[in-house]
């Protein structure tokens, strides 16, 4: 596929070229042009990926695997595209990539499909850093299978305790399970390191790549992980449509976790077995549309390169992050930039005084400048509680994102602390 970006040298040329293919990015809000800072929520869209949706639904709409009719023949044969460019753009086999809702749909499937295989006092090890979708599904398992949890400690700088990690991984540990990249700390875990202890004790892996696979090269054959887990309205597709990766071997051992449709081969009154993967966790009727678009969305993403998409958002991360810098009432969370993917948590706090800024007071005074930046604990509670904080503000970037906007957005940071430390 041709790079869209192929003769523009700048990286700031290549981000206004690419922002063309965002209608929304038009948009505005409180009188002022949206900036759109909450990328590790959701993505905008850009509109071959909606055409493509528009598409689906006008022209070609209708159940696939179930007819010989032409609109049948043509939305089975769009599905069937759709599971190959996903595949490929893993780098893994088609029966490899199961599509689902998103990435805790993928994550909920792995924890109760692998339910047989942990037994009491066997060991699950997570991290302090994960999400609610990694945390509850495998804790709810060890709950069911009087199972214990055991969480690999974080750095200062909030990186994976390599350490603590060899330390606590051991013979008994059945699931490590662990984010590819923070939503929180934008910390990029050791994925090799991770692996090669859980398979010195014979432990799976499962990844999630809910912050990885929208923003860096993800292939499969090289990322040693049993199951990985990813979101499509992360990655420029629309919400409702996700992927499970797994080893075919895995997938093979893995039981459902939802009945009925496509995921049977034959039934009885009595009983009934299984289809030949993907098929196996496709229950029901799929989610075409969302499927096809998200296809869509990775042809995108390959027209323009993931290693372009990584070095667009590293120059921003880094820009964004000496900019905070620069604020002596700004606290930033998470590693140095060469560690670090495109999200920066910060809070604005006079420290020993006292002074603290919620981030909801932040978050609504920038929105009364148009920038959209996400407050909370970002469904990672236990993490906060493990800072001690309440909650960060987060900005987060992604390809369609500019260095004019970062200003605008420090500039109204310095306006939210004049607002409040007075």
């Amino acid at each position: 596929m041709s790079n869209k970006l192929s003769n523009i040298s700048s990286i700031d040329d290549q981000i206004n070229e690419i922002r063309e293919d965002f209608p929304i990015l038009n948009r505005q809000v409180n009188g002022k042009q949206i900036i759109y800072f909450d990328n590790a929520a959701t993505t905008q869209k850009p509109k071959s990926v909606v055409d493509a949706l528009s598409n689906y639904y006008l022209n070609h709409n209708a159940n696939v695997h179930r007819g010989i009719h032409l609109l049948s023949e043509e939305a089975s044969l769009m599905f069937e595209n759709a599971h190959s460019t996903v595949s490929n753009f893993l780098n893994a086999k088609y029966e490899e990539v199961i599509f689902t809702n998103n990435t805790t749909d993928s994550l909920n499937t792995v924890a109760y499909g692998l339910e047989k295989y942990i037994q009491p006092n066997d060991e699950i090890v997570l991290t302090r850093k994960e999400h609610h979708s990694n945390l509850v599904p495998f804790q709810q398992l060890a709950k069911r299978q009087n199972a214990k949890i055991r969480f690999i400690e974080i750095t200062e700088d909030g990186m994976i305790d390599l350490a603590s990690a060899a330390e606590i991984i051991n013979s008994k540990t059945k699931i490590i399970a662990f984010p590819h990249m923070s939503n929180v700390l934008g910390s990029i875990a050791p994925v090799d390191e991770l692996s090669k202890l859980g398979r010195e004790n014979d432990s799976m892996i499962i990844l999630d790549g809910a912050q990885s696979v929208p923003h860096m090269t993800m292939d499969m054959q090289n990322i040693d992980v049993d199951f990985m887990a990813f979101s499509g309205h992360k990655m420029l597709a629309p919400m409702g449509i996700g992927g499970l990766y797994g080893k075919e071997e895995m997938l093979e051992k893995l039981d459902p976790m939802k009945f009925g449709g496509d995921m049977i081969s034959t039934v009885s009154y009595e009983d009934a077995k299984w289809n030949k993967l993907p098929y196996k966790f496709e229950a029901g009727t799929p989610n075409v549309g969302g499927a096809i678009a998200l296809a869509a969305a990775i042809d995108y993403l390959n027209s323009i390169g993931m290693n372009n998409v990584r070095k667009i958002e590293h120059y921003l991360t880094n820009y964004a992050l000496e900019k905070l810098k620069e604020l002596d009432f700004v606290k930033i969370y998470g590693p140095d930039i060469d560690n670090r993917g495109g999200v920066i948590s910060f809070n604005i706090t006079g420290g020993d005084n006292g002074f603290f800024v919620h981030p909801h007071d932040v978050s609504q005074v920038m929105d009364d400048y148009g920038i959209a930046i996400r407050a909370g604990h970002h469904c990672a509670e236990p993490l906060m509680r493990h800072l001690e904080i309440p909650a960060t503000s987060r900005m987060s970037f992604y390809i369609y994102n500019t260095i004019e906007e970062i200003d605008t957005s420090i500039q109204a940071i310095k306006e939210v602390n004049a607002l409040f430390n007075n």
